[in-house]
């Protein structure tokens, strides 16, 4: 997992390799959503292989080694082309449903799979955006989430190299000022609901599942950024982070005005 993240996920748990279950991983740099399937594999005992592509670019190759879309995390298993962290997730407990990702309990499992939207639907997006509105504006932090990742490009060349990638990726993700604004004041009250969950035993627990895969990436790739760590690190899902993907490539100092991160303040 390096050049994503570092789990805290599986360390002293037994590895069994299961030669039935072969995985390629297509991801980004940095991608929270490719950290998600990477945690889900590490902990189903899939051995698998990772492949780093560029932004923008990824789109094409995603199209020509047969992917129906253009996005990551895409996986090959076990000759079957999935994508998105959600179909992946219900992939993977079908193909090895021990450790399973969701409870057997009727109700639970509701509770965990709304936790796990949340995380996919109203997480996942505005943290890309915040992300890359910041890249454009600070282009040196490009290198240090290209840290440990092999898309075949040394880091120097890359970060010099990267504006076009950088813009494109603006460009599709809708990363503008208006909507960076609006993804700052919206995510207080996501937190909250996380936060929330967590306190009801929804996720958070001694053994994660498909909710805790969903969400922590997203709060890990967060708490890179200076702007954003201070009112996230000491909150449950901000621990729950911590605990799951301890390290996470990249730093991102302050850029964004004061005045969007009021609702954070408050």
């Amino acid at each position: 997992m390096a050049g994503l993240a570092k789990s805290g996920l599986c360390a002293g748990r037994p590895y069994k390799l299961r030669p039935m279950s072969k995985a390629k991983l297509y991801t980004l740099p940095g991608s929270h959503p490719g950290v998600s399937v990477a945690l889900m594999l590490d902990y189903k005992a899939i051995p698998y292989k990772r492949v780093d592509l560029l932004p923008v670019v990824s789109k094409a190759v995603l199209r020509a080694v047969g992917f129906p879309g253009v996005t990551v995390p895409a996986v090959k298993l076990d000759g079957e082309k999935l994508q998105g962290s959600r179909p992946i997730a219900r992939a993977l407990d079908s193909l090895v449903p021990d450790p399973p990702l969701l409870p057997e309990d009727p109700e639970q499992r509701r509770a965990v799979l709304e936790a796990e939207k949340i995380g996919d639907e109203q997480l996942q997006h505005p943290i890309r955006q915040i992300i890359w509105w910041l890249m454009k504006r600070n282009g040196n932090a490009m290198g240090s989430y290209l840290e440990g990742s092999h898309t075949g490009i040394p880091i120097p060349i890359a970060k010099h190299t990267a504006a076009p990638l950088v813009a494109g990726s603006v460009h599709f993700n809708k990363a503008d000022d208006k909507n960076v604004q609006a993804a700052l004041a919206a995510l207080p009250g996501i937190l909250d609901q996380l936060d929330a969950m967590i306190a009801d035993r929804v996720f958070g627990n001694t053994e994660p599942n498909a909710a805790d895969f969903q969400v922590a990436p997203s709060i890990a790739l967060a708490m890179t950024l200076d702007d954003l760590r201070p009112s996230i690190e000491d909150r449950p899902v901000g621990r729950l982070a911590k605990t799951l993907v301890p390290e996470y490539a990249g730093h991102m100092p302050p850029g964004l005005p004061p005045e969007w991160l009021a609702p954070l303040s408050s």
